[in-house]
């Protein structure tokens, strides 16, 4: 049995998830994708807190979003809390490894939603990564423009962002993209759009 038909079934954690969300600010605008494997995009990411918003998310819907977590922290028992909650953990310092292993596990299961920051980092950065880009193109699957505004406090999987064989430009359109929605970062000064 895979990690999401696991969680797809605990209702009463997603209902608690819900409501914690609820309480917290946030607003759900939509669901998760329709498809059983996706790549979704999470912007801005300036915060661990991002992460702890999107899980209680998807949780609420009974779905697991995997995403990647340096594979140092996974020692006991933080790693087994890792996994857990989907997370993935991964060697960052070859990216075509990491995205091969990803594709890997993506073909692996029948469910497999996998969450990104294109941003990589926490940071300010300008020039994003296109990761998230390379796994769905090579893995075959769609991708979702997904957002986390904390100037709103609205969270959604986005719109489905159609992918070309040129990922320099899908990137650069991609970045146009959130430019246009005026997003706010939980540290507004760690979010470049421009």
């Amino acid at each position: 049995m895979s990690t999401y038909r696991k969680t797809h079934y605990r209702k009463g954690w997603a209902r608690f998830c819900g409501r914690l969300l609820r309480a917290l600010g946030w607003k759900a605008v939509g669901g998760p994708p329709p498809e059983p494997k996706v790549v979704m995009l999470g912007v801005p990411h300036t915060s661990m807190a991002d992460f702890v918003i999107a899980y209680l998310f998807y949780s609420s819907f009974g779905e697991v979003a995997h995403t990647m977590v340096k594979k140092e922290l996974f020692f006991w028992p933080l790693g087994r809390i890792l996994r857990s909650m989907g997370c993935i953990p991964v060697d960052r310092t070859n990216a075509t490894t990491l995205v091969k292993s990803l594709v890997s596990e993506m073909e692996q299961d029948e469910f497999f939603k996998l969450a990104i920051a294109p941003e990589g980092t926490r940071k300010p950065v300008r020039r994003w990564k296109a990761g998230g880009l390379m796994i769905a193109r090579e893995a075959g699957v769609p991708v979702y423009a997904g957002y986390f505004d904390w100037g709103t406090k609205t969270i959604t999987c986005g719109e489905r962002f159609p992918l070309t064989d040129d990922s320099r430009a899908d990137l650069a359109r991609l970045q146009e993209y959130y430019e246009q929605l005026h997003l706010t970062g939980k540290h507004p000064e760690k979010y470049l759009t421009h």
